[in-house]
């Protein structure tokens, strides 16, 4: 329940996925977007949570994955012009992250490169063929 918009939030919970806990709270501190902080305290709290309850080495774990959901919506109107309202929604962010102890598995995606993940020689064969 942060009260915050989620696409704002979603900004900054990208940098952070799939880095070295470590790594992911100097990128926190150091960043310049006002959710930074409340995820910052997010993720200190998990690594806290993982090395009481779980006895996990805070240097062992990584982020597995994070993802921002909306939350309710505080409606509120705003007066105009003719005795009109304008609806505002004051949304709310739902954080989720997820910890390990292993490396996470991210697909890499290469729009530029036609054969990505194919050795040498089935590229050279590909080649000829289309030739």
């Amino acid at each position: 329940m942060l009260r915050m918009s989620p696409r704002k939030v979603r900004l900054v919970v990208d940098v952070v996925r799939g880095l070295r806990v470590n790594d992911a709270l100097t990128h926190l501190q150091f960043m310049p977007k006002a959710a930074a902080k409340p995820v910052w305290k997010l993720l200190k709290s998990a690594i806290a949570n993982a090395e009481h309850n779980q006895q996990l080495n805070a240097a062992d774990l990584w982020v597995k994955t994070a993802y921002v959901d909306g939350g309710p919506v505080l409606k509120r109107s705003h007066p105009r012009a003719h005795g009109r309202a304008a609806p505002i929604r004051k949304r709310t962010s739902h954080i989720m992250l997820v910890l390990d102890t292993e490396p996470p598995k991210m697909k890499v995606a290469c729009p530029g490169k036609k054969f990505v993940g194919v050795d040498k020689e089935k590229r050279v064969q590909r080649v000829k063929k289309i030739a």
